[in-house]
């Protein structure tokens, strides 16, 4: 009985034979949600626009075991996105998970913030995220076989943040745009749901984790501490397989307790 059990186990949670494409993998939290996905059996096409970085982390997969391609991507391309999805089904074949999770961060007051810096942070973090996610859900239409798009939203996806105007407004976009994507994409057994990350250690947040402001913003985690993207492997691997196989339209956060202290 302990046997069939842990098959059980491993059956919700192993992905082979499996093919993910993740984006803004080069480095941070894709990096790392890349070779989970590795790790656990998937295929995996790492894509963003440092191929020196991608490299690194393909050859880091491959020490371990795992299988991954790189390829350069800008993902606010429309064509390169569409290439990079050939690129996947030509070194594995088609893409069965998707993790959408390219972004960044451009922080400053409404009345100062440049237009320029606003569409940057648009651009990147919620159109490039349709269009990549637009492109997965096209070709898993297409093959019949279902399939799993975890796009990279954030806690700032459901309160405001000082600064953060356009960030927060791209993860709240990135939320909603995850949520009717499921209600459209069921019939086609296409699972649709965000992961909301709270504070993790990446190069995003290396500096800010310097300030009295992130101090004083640790102090309010009920958990009292920043977290390790490893900390974000179970909510991936269960979205992506078949742990989550009724779970869509739903927003996993991931932030010890953070959201529940807000006032």
């Amino acid at each position: 009985m302990a046997i069939a059990d842990r098959a059980f186990l491993e059956s919700l949670f192993g992905l082979d034979g499996k093919v993910a494409l993740v984006t803004g993998a080069s480095s941070g939290l894709g990096a790392r949600f890349a070779q989970a996905l590795a790790l656990a059996g998937a295929r995996v096409l790492l894509c963003a626009r440092r191929e020196d970085r991608l490299r690194a982390v393909v050859d880091d997969i491959a020490q371990d075991g795992g299988q991954a391609a790189a390829i350069t991507l800008d993902v606010t391309d429309e064509a390169a996105v569409r290439e990079a999805f050939d690129a996947a089904e030509a070194a594995f074949g088609p893409v069965d998970i998707l993790v959408n999770n390219a972004g960044i961060a451009k922080m400053g007051a409404v009345t100062e913030m440049p237009v320029e810096e606003w569409d940057d942070v648009i651009n990147v973090n919620l159109r490039a995220a349709f269009l990549v996610a637009r492109e997965g859900a096209r070709r898993m239409i297409e093959q019949g076989a279902g399939g799993s798009i975890i796009n990279i939203a954030s806690i700032l996806s459901s309160f405001g943040t000082k600064g953060g105007a356009a960030y927060c407004a791209s993860k709240g976009g990135v939320a909603q745009l995850s949520r009717t994507m499921a209600l459209e994409l069921a019939r086609h057994s296409i699972r649709v749901n965000a992961i909301a990350p709270g504070y993790f250690t990446s190069e995003m947040n290396d500096e800010y984790f310097e300030t009295e402001d992130a101090a004083r913003m640790i102090k309010g985690i009920p958990m009292r501490r920043v977290a390790d993207p490893a900390e974000l492997d179970a909510a991936l691997l269960m979205l992506a397989g078949a742990g989550g196989s009724y779970i869509t339209g739903s927003i996993v956060t991931v932030d010890g307790g953070h959201t529940q202290a807000i006032p």
